[in-house]
């Protein structure tokens, strides 16, 4: 009899197997996420500098601008922020134009597993939606910021694809040092030191 089951499931380095397509809370390690995150390069790697700008770095980025623009958030609406693109750590950073044009079933897939990651960490599992809505502005604006410094984008051509920044409450002085790309343990390391720092507000 032929063999119909196929292995769906993700190795971590802890040890772990998250299984992809039913992620389980139990699966889900801290240390793997930021390990992942590091290691996954926005905009496919087309950034300038001498290291990838990460998934992990750009989640911190998002984290500090919600934290800017949103004075009254909570810690758990930062820590909604900071792992708004975890499932990325097992299915990577595939840049918007092409998952529309994927289509099929990716975005559940996607759902399911930072659904797995928010129960993980104590937070229910579906975001409420003006949050979302929150950190979906906070993401176009870090967008906005990686496209122009990082990504070869006109100020113009990233206002038309993200939306114009509002900068009020965000400090450019500590700017440059988010958007400069850090070596990959950096990465990990302070992605790990923001969720520890919040997670014990909580």
């Amino acid at each position: 009899m032929a063999q119909t089951n196929k292995r769906a499931w993700q190795r971590m380095l802890s040890g772990r197997r998250l299984d992809l397509l039913n992620p389980s809370p139990l699966d889900v390690e801290l240390l793997d996420i930021a390990h992942g995150l590091a290691r996954v390069s926005r905009w496919n790697g087309q950034t300038i500098g001498d290291y990838p700008f990460s998934v992990a770095q750009h989640s911190i980025l998002v984290f500090e601008v919600l934290k800017a623009t949103m004075p009254d958030a909570k810690p758990s609406d930062l820590l909604y922020a900071l792992l708004h693109d975890g499932a990325e750590y097992v299915m990577g950073d595939i840049i918007s134009p092409f998952k529309a044009a994927m289509g099929g079933n990716y975005r559940e897939i996607e759902d399911r597993i930072l659904e797995a990651i928010h129960l993980r960490f104590s937070l229910p599992p579906g975001r409420p939606a003006k949050l979302t809505r929150s950190i979906k502005k906070a993401d176009k604006h870090a967008a906005f910021f990686e496209a122009v410094n990082l990504a070869g984008f006109e100020v113009d051509e990233a206002i038309r694809l993200f939306g114009e920044p509002d900068l009020a409450g965000f400090d450019l002085a500590g700017f440059e040092r988010l958007i400069r790309p850090w070596p990959t343990r950096e990465a990990n390391e302070r992605f790990v030191e923001v969720f520890n720092q919040t997670a014990d507000r909580l």
